[in-house]
């Protein structure tokens, strides 16, 4: 089985991070696709985030039309810290030895990989797929010494629009580069639209919308 494997605060859950998994599902033949609400993000502020149990509830929501599409707790449980490896390797233990676990990431996030922890046990634990983000460029992946050999031209084909390229890293294991149509939602800005009551239409799946107006803008709930 091939099984994706898509992390994230989900502070909320929006159109866009369906978008991407849908896409990597369809293009890389994944059986499903596993969302993992993060914990106790090492990187990011508390600020502004919504309680475990409010996100893991939203991705349950936006995700029910969707058979390949399952939802973990295992980040909002784990009661320390929660990294991507700790991650990784719990679920290898929980699956066949034959799983192929396939890391799905954007860009931007790719790019701080060196910084998470254990990375090189992280690039040899699993495969990774890797999308276009806003703002950044294909090229700024080859300052990372995680590739075999390349053609010169290859990071220009990638940010004129190549669609999915297979790259071998140096543990051997493979990284897909994908690009994806620009989605124009983020989670802070939804998060912004929210404290100033504007409109929310097309940016987030309509039950999580429900959800966020009748758990979340009650008297008594998380501030925004």
């Amino acid at each position: 089985m091939r099984l994706g494997l898509y992390g994230g605060i989900f502070n909320p859950i929006h159109r866009c991070h369906l978008l991407v998994a849908e896409t990597v599902r369809t293009r890389l033949s994944l059986e499903t696709v596993l969302f993992i609400p993060a914990g106790d993000p090492p990187h990011k502020p508390h600020t502004d985030l919504f309680p475990a149990a409010h996100r893991l509830e939203m991705v349950r929501l936006a995700i029910a039309p969707y058979p390949y599409f399952h939802l973990s707790d295992i980040e909002t449980r784990r009661p320390t810290k929660s990294y991507s490896i700790d991650t990784v390797r719990e679920i290898k233990r929980s699956y066949p030895a034959e799983t192929q676990l396939v890391f799905i990431l954007g860009l931007d996030a790719f790019l701080e990989l060196p910084g998470w922890k254990d990375p090189d046990e992280l690039l040899a634990a699993c495969d990774f797929a890797v999308v276009s983000r806003p703002g950044h460029l294909f090229k700024s992946l080859k300052n990372l010494p995680v590739f075999k050999s390349l053609d010169p031209g290859f990071f220009h084909r990638l940010d004129m629009g190549e669609e999915v390229t297979e790259l071998t890293l140096t543990t051997g294991r493979s990284l897909w580069v994908l690009q994806i149509p620009p989605c124009h939602a983020s989670s802070q800005d939804i998060r912004m639209r929210l404290r100033r009551k504007e409109s929310l239409e097309n940016l987030l799946p309509p039950p999580v919308e429900s959800y966020i107006v009748t758990h979340l803008l009650s008297a008594g709930g998380p501030s925004l």
